[in-house]
Protein backbone atom coordinates (compact mmCIF):
# COMPACT_ATOMS: atom_id res chain seq x y z
CA UNK A 1 0.00 0.00 0.00
CA UNK A 2 2.83 2.63 0.88
CA UNK A 3 4.80 4.12 -1.27
CA UNK A 4 8.69 3.60 -0.76
CA UNK A 5 10.93 6.88 -1.15
CA UNK A 6 14.77 6.10 -2.15
CA UNK A 7 17.37 7.64 -0.14
CA UNK A 8 18.61 10.07 -2.72
CA UNK A 9 22.23 10.67 -2.11
CA UNK A 10 23.08 14.14 -0.90
CA UNK A 11 25.52 14.72 -3.66
CA UNK A 12 26.41 13.16 -7.63
CA UNK A 13 29.88 13.91 -7.34
CA UNK A 14 32.06 10.76 -6.28
CA UNK A 15 35.45 12.09 -6.27
CA UNK A 16 37.06 14.77 -7.26
CA UNK A 17 40.70 15.95 -8.22
CA UNK A 18 41.72 19.21 -6.66
CA UNK A 19 45.47 19.00 -7.20
CA UNK A 20 44.14 19.75 -10.87
CA UNK A 21 43.59 23.14 -10.16
CA UNK A 22 46.39 23.86 -8.20
CA UNK A 23 48.81 22.50 -10.55
CA UNK A 24 47.40 23.42 -13.94
CA UNK A 25 45.43 26.00 -15.93
CA UNK A 26 42.18 24.83 -16.88
CA UNK A 27 41.65 25.96 -20.66
CA UNK A 28 38.17 23.69 -21.95
CA UNK A 29 36.24 21.08 -19.92
CA UNK A 30 34.42 17.58 -21.66
CA UNK A 31 32.38 15.40 -20.22
CA UNK A 32 33.50 11.04 -21.11
CA UNK A 33 31.65 8.25 -19.66
CA UNK A 34 33.99 5.60 -18.35
CA UNK A 35 34.03 1.83 -18.87
CA UNK A 36 33.36 0.02 -15.88
CA UNK A 37 32.96 -3.58 -14.66
CA UNK A 38 30.25 -4.09 -12.58
CA UNK A 39 32.27 -4.57 -8.81
CA UNK A 40 33.70 -0.92 -9.67
CA UNK A 41 30.56 0.41 -10.20
CA UNK A 42 29.19 -1.18 -6.66
CA UNK A 43 32.32 0.54 -5.20
CA UNK A 44 32.20 3.79 -6.29
CA UNK A 45 28.45 3.96 -5.15
CA UNK A 46 29.86 3.30 -1.77
CA UNK A 47 32.11 6.20 -2.58
CA UNK A 48 36.13 3.73 -2.62
CA UNK A 49 37.28 5.58 -5.96
CA UNK A 50 40.25 8.50 -6.10
CA UNK A 51 41.86 10.70 -9.14
CA UNK A 52 44.50 12.02 -7.46
CA UNK A 53 47.25 10.90 -9.53
CA UNK A 54 45.36 10.40 -12.16
CA UNK A 55 45.71 11.54 -16.54
CA UNK A 56 44.34 10.92 -19.68
CA UNK A 57 46.63 8.69 -21.78
CA UNK A 58 45.63 8.69 -26.00
CA UNK A 59 46.34 5.42 -27.85
CA UNK A 60 45.24 4.01 -30.89
CA UNK A 61 42.62 6.72 -31.49
CA UNK A 62 41.12 5.75 -28.26
CA UNK A 63 41.14 7.53 -24.95
CA UNK A 64 42.19 6.02 -21.17
CA UNK A 65 42.25 7.07 -17.99
CA UNK A 66 45.14 6.03 -15.97
CA UNK A 67 46.12 6.67 -12.42
CA UNK A 68 42.54 7.16 -10.88
CA UNK A 69 42.10 4.37 -8.41
CA UNK A 70 38.45 1.89 -7.45
CA UNK A 71 39.22 0.43 -4.63
CA UNK A 72 37.50 -3.50 -4.62
CA UNK A 73 34.70 -3.46 -1.60
CA UNK A 74 35.86 -6.54 1.15
CA UNK A 75 32.27 -7.96 0.16
CA UNK A 76 33.43 -8.53 -3.69
CA UNK A 77 33.20 -12.00 -5.06
CA UNK A 78 36.62 -13.64 -4.97
CA UNK A 79 36.73 -15.26 -8.51
CA UNK A 80 37.09 -11.76 -9.71
CA UNK A 81 40.39 -10.10 -10.55
CA UNK A 82 40.15 -6.63 -8.95
CA UNK A 83 43.07 -4.56 -10.02
CA UNK A 84 42.46 -1.11 -8.49
CA UNK A 85 44.50 1.16 -11.14
CA UNK A 86 43.88 -0.72 -14.02
CA UNK A 87 43.29 1.69 -17.57
CA UNK A 88 39.90 2.39 -18.09
CA UNK A 89 38.55 3.46 -21.50
CA UNK A 90 37.05 6.76 -21.87
CA UNK A 91 33.87 7.43 -23.74
CA UNK A 92 34.13 10.24 -26.18
CA UNK A 93 33.20 11.33 -29.54
CA UNK A 94 35.30 11.70 -32.42
CA UNK A 95 34.72 15.44 -33.03
CA UNK A 96 36.28 15.51 -28.96
CA UNK A 97 38.23 13.48 -28.79
CA UNK A 98 40.62 14.72 -32.03
CA UNK A 99 40.28 17.69 -31.05
CA UNK A 100 42.06 16.67 -27.15
CA UNK A 101 44.67 14.59 -29.26
CA UNK A 102 45.59 17.51 -31.65
CA UNK A 103 45.94 20.27 -28.75
CA UNK A 104 47.84 17.29 -26.86
CA UNK A 105 50.50 16.53 -29.70
CA UNK A 106 50.72 19.98 -31.24
CA UNK A 107 50.63 23.00 -28.43
CA UNK A 108 51.71 21.27 -25.41
CA UNK A 109 48.55 20.81 -22.88
CA UNK A 110 47.52 17.77 -21.06
CA UNK A 111 44.40 16.28 -20.40
CA UNK A 112 43.56 15.77 -16.60
CA UNK A 113 40.94 13.79 -14.87
CA UNK A 114 39.15 16.80 -12.44
CA UNK A 115 36.21 15.38 -11.24
CA UNK A 116 33.65 11.96 -11.35
CA UNK A 117 30.01 12.01 -11.02
CA UNK A 118 27.02 10.31 -11.55
CA UNK A 119 24.68 11.21 -14.02
CA UNK A 120 21.47 9.71 -13.80
CA UNK A 121 22.82 5.68 -13.46
CA UNK A 122 25.84 6.03 -15.46
CA UNK A 123 29.47 7.31 -14.03
CA UNK A 124 30.81 10.45 -15.81
CA UNK A 125 34.33 11.67 -15.78
CA UNK A 126 34.84 15.58 -16.36
CA UNK A 127 38.28 15.83 -18.25
CA UNK A 128 39.90 19.43 -18.95
CA UNK A 129 42.09 20.38 -21.23
CA UNK A 130 44.98 21.89 -19.40
CA UNK A 131 48.55 24.27 -19.19
CA UNK A 132 50.86 23.51 -16.66
CA UNK A 133 51.74 25.86 -14.32
CA UNK A 134 55.68 27.14 -13.36
CA UNK A 135 55.65 27.53 -9.43
CA UNK A 136 56.14 31.52 -9.83
CA UNK A 137 52.25 30.65 -11.10
CA UNK A 138 51.66 29.04 -8.30
CA UNK A 139 52.83 31.27 -5.71
CA UNK A 140 50.72 34.31 -7.62
CA UNK A 141 47.39 32.17 -7.42
CA UNK A 142 47.85 31.42 -3.87
CA UNK A 143 48.69 35.45 -3.32
CA UNK A 144 45.42 36.10 -4.76
CA UNK A 145 43.70 33.52 -3.43
CA UNK A 146 44.79 34.83 0.08
CA UNK A 147 44.09 38.40 -0.53
CA UNK A 148 40.81 38.18 -1.84
CA UNK A 149 40.01 36.09 1.74
CA UNK A 150 41.22 39.11 3.17
CA UNK A 151 39.03 41.54 1.45
CA UNK A 152 35.97 39.10 2.61
CA UNK A 153 36.92 39.08 6.41
CA UNK A 154 37.50 43.09 5.77
CA UNK A 155 34.28 43.57 4.36
CA UNK A 156 32.43 41.37 6.70
CA UNK A 157 33.63 43.16 9.60
CA UNK A 158 32.45 46.73 7.99
CA UNK A 159 29.44 45.62 7.30
CA UNK A 160 29.04 44.11 11.25
CA UNK A 161 30.34 47.56 12.76
CA UNK A 162 28.05 49.66 10.18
Amino acid sequence: MGTKKKKQPSSNTIATNRRARHDYFIEDRFEAGLALTGWEVKSLREGKGQLTESYVYFQNDEAWLMGAQIQPLGTACTHFVTEPTRYRKLLLKRKELDRLQAAVNQKGYTVVATSLYWKRHMVKCEIALAKGKQMHDKRNTEKERDWSQQKQRAMRAHNREG
